[in-house]
């Protein structure tokens, strides 16, 4: 594997853990977000704990928004990072995952729903793309 689709992964990956869970647990604290940050709980197959899968899945991500981004610089490549993360790890999340999980398809359409999906993926996206400059710069 290429070194930048690795350091891609470990960004989307570590971005989970920390801007989008950290997004999701001041979400929580301000009452806005009924879901707690850093869910524990074991899903299937393999048991992992769900906020392990989610994070994975961030890295995942992470691959794809780098190579979605990588030709841009300086304030593009944040905001690219920014809008793109926010919006294509939501529109997957909405229209499918959701539904796989029980959940109302599109969040049943409540606003609040999207905006929060919105919120925790812009911040992931930032992160991802913060940590991806970060990891460059000590090349």
């Amino acid at each position: 594997m290429p070194i930048h689709l690795l350091q891609a992964f470990i960004a989307g990956f570590v971005s989970t853990m920390a801007f989008h869970q950290g997004m999701l647990a001041l979400l929580h604290r301000l009452g806005v977000s009924p879901i707690a940050a850093f869910d524990m709980a074991p899903v299937p197959p393999l048991g992992i704990p769900s906020v392990i899968s989610l994070a994975f899945w961030g890295g995942l991500w992470g691959i794809a928004l780098w190579l979605l981004i990588r030709t841009q610089s300086g304030l593009a490549f944040l905001a690219w990072a920014i809008v793109l993360g926010a919006i294509l790890p939501s529109i997957v999340a909405l229209l499918e995952m959701l539904r796989a999980k029980g959940w109302p398809k599109n969040g049943g359409y409540d606003s609040r729903f999207i905006g929060g999906a919105l919120l925790l993926n812009g911040a992931w996206g930032l992160g991802t793309a913060w940590l991806l400059r970060l990891m460059a710069q000590a090349r």
